[in-house]
């Protein structure tokens, strides 16, 4: 798409402007919180906080400097995103353009956002302030896709030929309309005049209000769902409409998930921040959609013969089934439970076990079917992974995109909504080490892939820890370091067998870069330190007797197949320490919950 020269100006363009979305989803979340909590007029004054820049001793005061700090740093990354678009990528006018609106948007927002600090019309002037953050949002998330989408010249040549097309420009101005009665909603407070949820009987117009955004969502979900059943028919093969489109499905419904749960508890800060964020996303997915949609311009022809392209059902599960690697699933599962049990020091409820185990299934699944979508090309090099679907030809990587992010999603939602923020946001964590600093980076780059990439395996428990009791302490950090020192050895045995494999893929496993000698030895070593930390957890109340006696014999156990491993060789050995090393770990964690309970 672009010149040769201008890689350099686009791969600045692309960081500043992308800092800038960052920065400005983080700002719309504050601001939401910042509203409930009655900070706009925290600081008198404006932009500083009683004549001072410095960060205040009040919370509040603090949190309304931290706003404005997050303003500051995304309209400067935006600047600069400016100056590059404008002297290294004014050809490119979409994206230009794009750029430009953003700027001006905040431009605008910025006495907006003073006349808020000083009362003036504040009701009315913050619900257009969040009308233009949207705006900008939209904006900034055109320039960013631009970057990667082939953008036309001035105008752009947008075509929505197709009833699909349609469909999704009727699902945008719906949205439209919801945003802005959304935000009335917001500043007027009017969800407090309708209480109960989704219905009410309103005794003031302002009820009326509530209840008419409520419809409004109504028509706008059966519109979204349309769409995203019309697109997973004709819309499969297409990398950028169909993620995008069950991205924003997703997070429309989750932030309608967010909304009911604020009303029916009494709006809680963090599910309001949630809420914000949600929505916000749902814009930048639903920019992505309609650029996605109007950039392909497909007729409805090509739409219809796609649409009739079919694979038996039962095929079509199974894949989608064994693109969340079912076993390892299984496996941090059994770990994320132990969590709740030690961390609780019982057995948790029923409800609080079903909502845990289905958030953090849906999140270990998500990030797998991300992972294999990231590596599908690597993966058709690989024996043991060219059968997996997308590989082998029958999923198309967009349905594999599109399922990660949607079960990920999903699995946050679920997990702020019905156990609690920190786990939530622990199993977001989780996702995104994974999928972005593994996956992405660490897998490719350096033979220490596994070692640091391990931490993403490691924060299960940790959200199990997270569920049961609402914090973390440092005792909690056992269960995460046991898991941190379980990978190396459990994947470099696996690494060992398929060594060969690796190396077809390009991927630098140890064995592959420092040879098989070198493996079996390190192997051993970190077999020896798993198993000397998992001798230490009783020292910290966790776990008494049962666990130790289990510990320690388990550890024997997994000492003497790395022993066997560093002394004879072979794939035979090192295939059983990879399923030694997997039952080990399922049987530690047993051991630990038998213990507590018992």
């Amino acid at each position: 798409m672009f010149a040769n020269n201008s890689l350099n100006p686009v791969k600045r363009f692309r960081l500043l402007i992308g800092l800038a979305l960052i920065l400005t989803l983080a700002l719309m979340t504050a601001g939401t919180i910042l509203r409930l909590n009655n900070g706009a007029q925290a600081c008198p004054d404006y932009p500083t906080c009683y004549g001072s820049f410095a960060l205040p001793a009040d919370p509040t005061q603090a949190a309304s400097m931290i706003h404005r700090g997050l303003a500051g740093a995304s309209f400067l990354s935006l600047l600069g995103a400016l100056g590059i678009a404008s002297r290294h990528l004014r050809h490119q006018r979409a994206l230009w353009l794009s750029t430009l609106a953003a700027t001006v948007l905040f431009l605008i927002q910025i006495p907006l956002g003073a006349v808020l600090v000083f009362g003036i019309w504040g009701r009315l002037i913050s619900a257009l302030h969040f009308l233009l953050s949207m705006l900008a949002l939209a904006a900034l998330t055109s320039a960013l896709a631009l970057t990667w989408l082939p953008s036309a010249e001035s105008p752009l040549r947008l075509r929505f030929a197709s009833p699909f097309a349609r469909l999704t420009l009727w699902s945008t101005a719906a949205g439209l309309v919801l945003l802005i009665s959304g935000a009335l909603v917001s500043a007027l407070d009017a969800g407090q005049a309708c209480p109960t949820f989704p219905v009410c009987l309103p005794a003031e117009p302002l009820g009326w209000l509530a209840l008419a955004h409520r419809s409004v969502m109504l028509i706008t979900g059966v519109l979204l769902s349309l769409q995203f059943r019309r697109a997973w028919r004709s819309q499969r093969s297409q990398t950028l409409t169909l993620p995008a489109v069950t991205a924003g499905f997703v997070l429309f419904f989750g932030q309608g998930l967010m909304g009911a749960l604020m009303v029916l508890r009494g709006f809680p800060v963090e599910l309001a921040g949630v809420h914000a964020l949600a929505a916000a996303g749902w814009v930048a997915a639903n920019t992505l959609a309609v650029l996605g949609v109007g950039l392909a311009g497909r007729t409805t022809e090509e739409e219809t013969a796609e649409a009739q392209e079919t694979l038996p059902l039962r095929q079509r599960l199974g894949d989608f089934y064994r693109l969340n690697k079912p076993v390892i699933v299984l496996l941090l599962l059994v770990t994320t439970y132990a969590g709740m049990v030690v961390g609780g020091k019982r057995l948790p409820s029923l409800e609080l076990t079903f909502w845990t185990m289905l958030g953090g299934a849906l999140a270990a699944g998500g990030a797998s079917a991300l992972n294999q979508y990231i590596d599908r090309e690597v993966d058709k090099a690989m024996q043991r992974t060219a059968k997996r679907p997308i590989p082998s030809g029958r999923m198309k990587p967009a349905e594999g995109l599109a399922y990660g992010i949607a079960a990920c999603l999903t699995a946050f939602f679920l997990l702020a909504g019905f156990v609690n923020l920190l786990a939530a946001l622990l199993s977001l964590a989780g996702m995104v080490y994974y999928v972005v600093l593994y996956s992405l980076w660490l897998k490719h780059a350096t033979v220490q892939n596994i070692v640091i990439g391990g931490g993403a395996g490691a924060i299960p428990p940790l959200v199990g820890w997270a569920a049961a009791t609402g914090s973390l302490n440092i005792p909690s950090l056992f269960l995460f370091a046991i898991i941190f020192f379980w990978t190396p050895p459990h994947f470099w045995a696996l690494a060992l067998v398929r060594r060969n494999d690796y190396a077809r893929g390009g991927v630098p496993m140890l064995p592959v870069v420092r040879g098989e000698m070198e493996t079996r030895k390190q192997v051993f070593v970190y077999t020896l330190e798993l198993v000397g930390l998992t001798l230490l957890v009783p020292l910290f109340n966790l776990a008494g007797s049962i666990y130790l006696i289990s510990a320690l014999v388990l550890g024997l156990w997994l000492i003497g197949v790395a022993w066997r491993v560093l002394k004879q060789g072979g794939n035979k050995i090192a295939w059983t320490m990879y399923r030694t090393s997997s039952m080990y770990l399922a049987f530690l964690f047993l051991a630990m919950v038998i213990d507590v309970l018992v």
